[in-house]
């Protein structure tokens, strides 16, 4: 365990001394995120946090193959490198997109290759913990495999919609998926806990917590699909190299609750994201419009619009990830049954604290106040507007300029990357 610490604060600390670097080289590049009329942020931020947060991966999983307790990791073979290697080429495919503005079919092609070189080097979904289900075909395993990194990255990209947020969700996911990796490793093999899915896990969390004191409201610079792809790539690997290794036989034994866990934690981590997804796409085409149509009734928008201040909103996202991600884990320990008490005690709080005496409707308590979801009146104060260079905020003219949403698919959350 202390080895698997070591490994996430030293992601951790790379991520933190390096984000400012980000910070400069967005600068210089261009890659500022403007302020659009559906934002919650005010000013112009810089992107490309994802570069600090991709050089924290790479220097923690190098430490880690020097490190003996690991052997076991890289002895065997390369997916380690292979799922380092994929961060890069999403890390830089997030970087042309986050200075160029990349159009969609050209991210999702660079995705697709992303994930093909991971599933390439052997990391593939292979087996489903449900009845013994093998997927038989080697062509179907890589096109699975190939799918579910591709959504992965896409679901965590969607949710980065608040400072904060994306970052905040996975650290929370990714520690419950590292609590349920190693209690499996350490049940398996008494004598040996290295774990590949375990070293991923503790590294990728490093990232995420390392980023946060940059990105937490008010952030000083976002992520960027730099960032996001990354973890959603890294987050999927690593569930993939779970649910590939587990025993078939066991998980086909109805008693054995915990061989279900690698279905059911990515789900309880992704939930929202996927959630807010569904809901995008029914909603927009329900009024006739494409899924893909921006609009400000996400999860958080609504969260925001309920009188919830930019924290607030974020800290009950957190909350929700928590109790399905942790109590997807606790069958690990204890029965079904009293798992499922557990859960439905701590929805109530959760939706106590999201609906209860807390809010205040109608405005925001940050100072960066954002307007009410189309439908829903509110009275913000006015938008602080500054120039990418750094200039002090100043009040907007009487008539604000807006300009048009784009239509790129990958552009529907709020923190989009046009320029």
């Amino acid at each position: 365990m202390r080895v698997y610490l070591l490994v996430l604060l030293i992601a951790a600390a790379v991520t933190y001394l390096l984000t400012p670097l980000a910070y400069w080289v967005a600068a210089r590049t261009g890659a500022i995120t403007a302020v659009r009329d559906r934002d919650v942020h005010t000013i112009p931020t810089a992107r490309l946090g994802g570069l600090a947060m991709t050089a924290g991966l790479v220097v923690a999983v190098t430490f880690a193959s020097q490190m003996p307790f690991l052997d076991g990791v890289f002895a065997i073979d390369d997916r380690a490198w292979a799922i380092v290697g994929g961060a890069l080429i999403v890390c830089l495919l997030g970087v042309a997109d986050d200075i160029w503005d990349l159009d969609w079919m050209t991210k999702l092609a660079g995705q697709v290759l992303a994930a093909l070189f991971v599933a390439w080097q052997g990391v593939q979904l292979v087996t489903f913990p449900i009845n013994g289900l093998v997927i038989g075909s080697s062509r179907l395993s890589l096109i699975v495999t190939v799918l579910v990194i591709v959504v992965a990255m896409n679901a965590v990209n969607f949710v980065d919609g608040l400072d904060g947020l994306a970052a905040g969700l996975i650290a929370i996911g990714g520690s419950a998926y590292f609590v349920y990796t190693y209690s499996l490793t350490v049940a398996a093999s008494p004598t040996d806990y290295s774990n590949l899915a375990t070293l991923v896990m503790a590294a990728l969390v490093g990232i995420c917590l390392g980023f946060l004191p940059h990105n937490f409201h008010p952030a000083r610079i976002f992520m960027g699909d730099s960032g996001s792809m990354v973890l959603g790539l890294v987050l999927a690997s690593a569930v993939i190299v779970v649910t590939g290794s587990i025993d078939t036989g066991m998980a086909s034994d109805p008693s054995r609750q915990r061989e279900l866990i690698p279905i059911l934690l990515p789900l309880a981590v992704i939930l929202l994201p996927l959630l807010d997804m569904v809901l995008a796409v029914v909603r927009r085409v329900g009024t006739g419009k494409s899924p893909f149509h921006p609009d400000r009734l996400h999860l958080h928008h609504r969260l925001l619009a309920l009188g919830h201040s930019h924290r607030r909103a974020v800290i009950i996202m957190y909350v929700w990830t928590a109790v399905f991600a942790f109590g997807a884990v606790a069958l690990v320990r204890w029965p079904a049954e009293n798992v499922a008490i557990g859960l439905v005690v701590a929805v109530v709080v959760a939706a106590i604290l999201t609906l209860g005496p807390l809010r205040t409707r109608g405005r925001f308590l940050d100072d960066d106040a954002v307007t009410a979801p189309e439908g829903i009146p509110s009275a913000p104060p006015p938008r602080r507007v500054a120039a990418a260079s750094g200039a002090s905020p100043v009040a907007p003219a009487s008539t604000p300029t807006t300009t048009e949403p784009p239509t790129d698919p990958f552009r529907a959350h709020p923190e989009g990357h046009s320029r």
